[in-house]
């Protein structure tokens, strides 16, 4: 099997910019990790009252309540098989926001009916579709979609209205020789809620599996 963003995009796959088929050709079957290290140039919210809404997101990992420039950052791909025996690889982002101070923002991506599907969150808690294009440069771009919320019985698909959409552009630069990441968060009625830019280097290592720290704490099965 094609890692799942490729068999997403299908033909599109080829017009990503080489290094982009790699970082997003991560799998089982090409059996090595990403690992970006870099910088968020800026980190940004919207006005006060995002705060709360930011701040119960950091508990299951799911949003940065943080502002900052020049933050440094990890993110971690790993693929590996969910125990529901799916492909799955990990999005874990982690910023040092301040000196001793680290946020992170977890997701795991599945392939679900030729589609991408994001699980946010330490626990899975909200699954997201995912829209994926590729630009004219050989970038990825990524809108999210329709959400739902899953604890335990409790299941429901999640109001826009309290929700916001996210766009995220990510591209390969020859110039600097980098990647370069851009994402923005709107609501359709109170606008801008989150937003962070940034550039960062990769390597590849050998792995058909993720370190239980990148794991989810439950991994959920409904779509």
């Amino acid at each position: 099997m094609s890692s799942v963003f490729e068999e997403a995009l299908g033909a599109d796959f080829q017009r990503l910019h080489p290094q982009m088929r790699r970082r997003f050709g991560v799998g089982l079957d090409a059996a090595e990790a990403c690992t970006g290290r870099g910088v968020m140039t800026s980190i940004r919210r919207g006005p006060w009252w995002t705060v709360p809404f930011l701040q119960i997101g950091r508990l299951r990992n799911i949003l940065v309540p943080d502002v900052g420039t020049d933050v440094p950052f990890t993110i971690e791909n790993y693929p590996y098989r969910d125990r529901y025996g799916r492909e799955t690889v990990t999005f874990v982002r982690t910023y040092t926001t301040k000196p001793g101070r680290t946020a992170r923002f977890d997701a795991t991506m599945v392939l679900v009916d030729g589609r991408v599907l994001d699980y946010l969150g330490s626990h899975q808690h909200l699954a997201v579709d995912l829209d994926l294009t590729v630009d004219d440069r050989g970038g990825l771009v990524l809108t999210s979609g329709a959400q739902r919320f899953y604890e335990g019985p409790i299941a429901f698909r999640f109001p826009m209205l309290f929700s916001g959409r996210a766009t995220l552009h990510e591209s390969w630069s020859d110039d600097d020789q980098a990647f370069h990441v851009d994402l923005e968060v709107h609501n359709r009625v109170f606008g801008f809620l989150f937003g962070y830019r940034g550039t960062f280097t990769c390597e590849w290592t050998p792995a058909t599996d993720a370190p239980e720290r990148l794991k989810p704490r439950r991994t959920e099965l409904r779509t």
